[in-house]
């Protein structure tokens, strides 16, 4: 949706203790810095903030990815893009010289590794971007450019290096869906025949670069709000045709709704979000699916405020991390329940494969989740 001004756009550790497998794609030049283990439930871990430069203090991060425990990328504010290969001790800028030129506004990036990335720029028209890299940000290829002025280009998300989805607020009354299947080289806008109607003020936001998620080669959610009803899209076929669900998220507003989700498998997931605005109540703030998004149920003990970021910590049963403006907060047991982690902001959260958990957010800050000595 379109409130940049306000500073969001509508749609966009550690090692676990036992046996750990390796990440898909592990970084060629990564550097191993974190001897500390984080414990399964995640107590006496916390974030341990990283410079990122005096640059970035006045940008927002709300794109992230994370390779493993060594790399990540961070896409924000004012066209700015940045790496690590070294567990956050030192970050090169690898934003496009154009795009930092034009402010673009990036609100999420998906990472195959240390050298290749796909991030989006959001906004009305051809603020909408996505653009490429093959050797770790040194070039960029823009590859797409939206060129409807109706079209708002909010999430992306890919099942595999070559097949990916981006989502764009509703168009002629339904979400639009772009498509790539040669990693991110070429994209086509999808027939909207099996995408249901949207409800009037229906949109995605764009604050974690989590209204958009898959898991597997196939499934893919998508999170609304703005409109009567906070509502969850699901497909099984790639985006072709959704159905939809009603989430327990209050909305009913354009600051209201589901912010991010998060699938451990195509069964179970999480849903979190409420009311972005400073001092706002966020009643039931979270909740949880165990049928694929085909239905929805309220946390009994949902976290305390707006949440816009989610992620699962690996190898674990039920542990997740929620991330918002006011603080962090842990589940054990599938989202039934949440305890607050820390305070602190942050926009978004996620864990690689090796449980290496990255937070970014407001002020250049991105940390990385370890324990405390």
């Amino acid at each position: 949706m379109r409130l940049l001004e306000l500073g969001i756009g509508m749609c966009a550790a550690a090692l676990v203790v036992g046996v750990l497998a390796a990440p898909a794609q592990a970084a060629p030049d990564r550097a191993d810095t974190d001897p500390a283990p984080v414990a399964r439930d995640l107590r006496g871990a916390g974030w341990a903030l990283k410079d990122t430069g005096d640059t970035a203090k006045d940008v927002r991060f709300r794109g992230l990815a994370a390779v493993d425990r060594s790399t990540a990328w961070v896409a924000g504010s004012k066209g700015t893009l940045l790496r690590t290969v070294d567990g956050g001790r030192s970050w090169r800028n690898v934003s496009p010289p154009g795009a930092v030129v034009e402010g673009l506004e990036f609100r999420d990036i998906e990472a195959f590794g240390a050298r290749r990335a796909v991030a989006l720029s959001i906004g009305e028209g051809e603020a909408s971007r996505v653009l490429r890299t093959e050797d770790g940000g040194a070039t960029w290829t823009e590859t797409f450019r939206n060129p409807d002025p109706r079209a708002f280009y909010d999430c992306l998300t890919f099942f595999d290096t070559r097949h990916g989805l981006a989502m764009s607020d509703p168009v002629d009354g339904k979400f639009r869906i772009l498509a790539t299947d040669d990693g991110g080289r070429s994209w086509r806008v999808l027939p909207n025949a099996g995408m249901p109607e949207a409800l009037p003020g229906e949109a995605g936001f764009a604050a974690s670069g989590q209204c958009l998620v898959s898991s597997g080669p196939r499934d893919v959610w998508l999170a609304t709000g703005g409109g009567a009803q906070a509502r969850i899209l699901h497909s099984a076929d790639r985006g072709l045709t959704w159905r939809v669900a009603e989430s327990t998220v209050p909305a009913g507003d354009p600051a209201r709704g589901v912010f991010a989700l998060a699938f451990r498998d195509r069964t179970r997931g999480l849903a979190v979000g409420g009311d972005y605005r400073t001092g706002q109540a966020s009643p039931q703030a979270a909740a949880l699916s165990a049928d694929g998004g085909r239905t929805w149920r309220q946390a009994a003990t949902p976290p305390p405020a707006y949440r816009s970021g989610a992620a699962w910590f690996p190898y674990t049963a039920g542990t997740a991390l929620a991330v918002g403006p006011t603080g962090t907060d842990v589940t054990t047991d599938g989202g039934r329940s949440w305890r607050s982690l820390e305070t602190g902001s942050f926009d978004t959260v996620d864990c690689s494969p090796d449980a290496g958990c990255w937070a970014a957010g407001e002020k250049g800050r991105v940390a990385r989740l370890e324990r405390r000595r």
